[in-house]
């Protein structure tokens, strides 16, 4: 690998792709349970735009193991507020009790933060989407 090689990928844009056993399914949850509609969908596939970033839900006739964060949203607003919200539209959170990550309520105060946030740490959230995507939901603790 050269010098020039190793930037190969550093102007890409990282794309986040989430399977969908069924499409309409999906829809409606996103919607009816996270408030957001897509703003592009061709057959097979919904392209969702969250803060400048994007997201496909896309048809998959595999399922998603579900044993990790496949997606995470970040909030600066109130962690809890959020989960609050999310709860009262049915969103079920994950309780986690493993060693060095537990939740409360739904919620983890997690040590430490990935180095470029500038936070001291972090607080999360997990839930399952339709179709058994694990995704969370963060808060920088600053």
């Amino acid at each position: 690998m050269t010098e020039d090689d190793s930037a190969l990928l550093s102007g890409a844009r990282v794309a986040t792709r989430l399977p969908a056993a069924d499409l309409d399914r999906a829809r409606r949850f996103y919607a009816e349970k996270l408030g957001l509609r897509p703003v592009d969908e061709r057959p097979g596939g919904l392209l969702y735009r969250c803060g400048g970033t994007d997201f496909v839900l896309f048809r998959s006739t595999g399922a998603s193991p579900g044993t990790f964060t496949q997606m995470g949203f970040e909030t600066d607003g109130d962690l809890g507020a959020v989960v609050a919200e999310l709860r009262r539209r049915g969103v079920v959170f994950e309780e986690v009790d493993a060693p060095g990550l537990r939740t409360r309520d739904g919620i983890a105060e997690i040590e430490g933060n990935y180095p470029s946030k500038g936070a001291r740490g972090e607080r999360g959230a997990w839930f399952r989407d339709s179709e058994g995507n694990l995704l969370g939901i963060g808060q920088p603790v600053r």
